[in-house]
């Protein structure tokens, strides 16, 4: 039972770690967005020669806003249904088609002995 706890507490304990870091990119997405903004809007940051205005920010918070979506999936959706019990749960179900599959391996081979005696 103690063993039980342990990993429950570890999950719990991970998982939590996942939540806070995604927080804190979240806020780091917003605070850099608006740098990246005002960087561009007032102080001419990427600004052509021909004076030009390239909206680049817009392309690199798309581009953050895309890998923060990645980072949200992989916290709420992937980890949270492929975890320990999923992994462990598949890892049997496929020795279980591995002994299965050597057991009519062996069959076989018993009956093809049995046949040529």
């Amino acid at each position: 039972m103690e063993k039980e706890v342990h990993e429950q507490y570890e999950y719990a304990r991970r998982r939590l770690r996942q939540k806070k870091i995604l927080y804190f990119h979240f806020v780091l997405f917003l605070l850099g967005s608006l740098f990246l903004f005002i960087a561009n809007r007032f102080f001419g940051l990427g600004v052509n020669i021909d004076n030009t205005n390239q909206n680049w920010c817009i392309w690199v918070i798309t581009i953050w806003l895309f890998i923060f979506i990645l980072h949200f999936i992989k916290v709420y959706i992937t980890d949270r249904f492929m975890n320990k019990n999923w992994e462990r749960e598949q890892i049997d179900r496929l020795v279980g088609l591995q002994q299965k599959r050597i057991s009519q391996l062996e069959s076989k081979i018993n009956e093809n002995t049995e046949n040529k005696i």
